[in-house]
């Protein structure tokens, strides 16, 4: 089941029964998740794999010679090699583990960027990319005295405008940075294009692949890129571990992001020696239980198939834009059609933290707010919108529900006559 020709032969109810927290009552009400593109939630399998390695295999890795700390070695550095797989990487050398999305972005921008920008360098990023795909850039641009370039986004539609990509390129840009997919606006970015074309200019790219890592394929190798960025929690897995993959060339030519115990293989009073990659990017006991669980997270996907996960996602984003749409008196953002599986919108006359807020009274889990997309919101003229974002487990009765609940809103908030 690892192609989206299985999509409809897939038995999803079976699948949501793997999710035991989707069956409850919120006040009183059904529970529908639609929230996640902020965290996705854990199946029996992923909670087992956590649960068998505190009873069993619970130790420190890499530094015993004990069983139970060979046991817990041989399960993180076997969820490494998992890794790979999962994003087609050359070598398990090439994975980083570290806290989420956010800390690979810094470990880069600190360790590579800063250390190979230098003054009036460009780093060029796209209007839509999330506060963490922006801010270790700007501390990176002041530190260095480097310049931030921007790709513009198009409208509401939220596309990038292309037309202008390659001229930015010329600009003296050293490092392009880009979200694969966007948290607000369900744009799918074509980021193997646009890394080949910044390659052909010899500039280092990263992506931003937290919304797409556990949704659809994901090969670093036909992408092209330098470095990727991805979170376990928004894959099915646990919280607090994340990736960073980098081509092996990238990796060694880095410094150490932070200094301590694992990441030296000599220490003096007054000089140490790094360790081999991955394990120079990774001081201290790592998030064992947390690579552990991202392994069970990787293996249950691909059981099911992540082009079947990326077409199911798109069809019930496809269905609430329309029915969404249908409405009247309400502004959609992202692209019409090709979007993947999120909806951001505004009610008129009807705050998004006012639309969040009511649809949880009636078990309708939304999000609300800026997403951390605050210069996106900005281009927008928006200060915040309203987000429905589907996962596999997700089911076309749940968008109706929101639809009903978008209903009860607007009674609710319109004039009295």
């Amino acid at each position: 089941m690892s192609t989206a020709k299985h999509h409809h032969t897939l038995d999803w109810a079976a699948i949501r029964a793997d999710f035991p927290i989707l069956n409850q009552k919120v006040h009183g009400k059904p529970l529908v998740y639609l929230d996640n593109a902020a965290t996705s939630q854990k199946p029996l399998a992923v909670m087992d794999a956590l649960r068998h390695y505190y009873e069993r295999d619970n130790s420190n890795v890499h530094r015993g010679i004990h069983e139970l700390s060979n046991r817990a070695t041989a399960g993180f550095e076997a969820a490494r090699e998992r890794t790979a797989r999962f994003l087609n990487a050359r070598a398990a050398e090439e994975i980083v583990f570290t806290r989420g999305t956010t800390e690979s972005i810094n470990l880069v921008a600190h360790s590579w960027a800063g250390t190979h920008l230098k003054a009036g360098d460009k780093i060029l990023l796209t209007e839509m990319e999330h506060h963490s795909n922006i801010v270790p850039w700007q501390l990176i641009a002041e530190r260095v005295g480097a310049k931030l370039l921007y790709v513009p986004v198009t409208g509401d539609e939220g596309l990038l405008d292309l037309s202008r990509f390659d001229k930015l390129l010329k600009d003296g840009v050293k490092l392009f940075a880009v979200t694969h997919i966007s948290n607000t606006l369900g744009t799918v970015n074509p980021v193997a294009d646009l890394c080949r074309r910044a390659r052909e200019r010899g500039i280092v790219t990263l992506v931003d692949a937290a919304q797409s890592a556990g949704h659809c394929p994901v090969d670093v190798q036909t992408i092209g890129c330098d470095f990727l960025a991805m979170s376990g929690h928004k894959i099915c897995g646990p919280t607090g571990i994340g990736v960073l993959y980098g081509r092996r060339d990238r990796l060694e030519e880095m410094a150490p992001y932070q200094g301590g115990g694992e990441m030296i293989s000599h220490v003096g009073f007054f000089k140490t020696e790094w360790n081999v990659i991955p394990h120079k990017f990774e001081a201290g006991t790592p998030d064992i239980s947390g690579a552990i669980g991202l392994h069970a997270a990787m293996d249950y996907l691909d059981k099911i198939g992540r082009a079947a996960i990326f077409e199911h996602d798109c069809e019930l984003a496809a269905y609430a834009y329309e029915r969404l749409a249908s409405l009247g008196g309400i502004r959609l953002f992202g692209p019409k059609t090709n979007h993947a599986g999120l909806v951001s919108f505004l009610l008129d006359d009807v705050h998004a933290h006012d639309v969040v807020t009511f649809a949880d009274r009636l078990g309708v889990a939304l999000r609300g707010g800026h997403h951390c997309n605050q210069p996106l919101m900005h281009k927008l003229g928006v200060e915040s919108t309203a987000r429905a974002s589907f996962y596999f487990y997700n089911t076309r009765a749940e968008v109706d529900r929101l639809i009903e609940v978008i209903g009860e809103i607007r009674k609710f908030f319109s004039p009295k006559t």
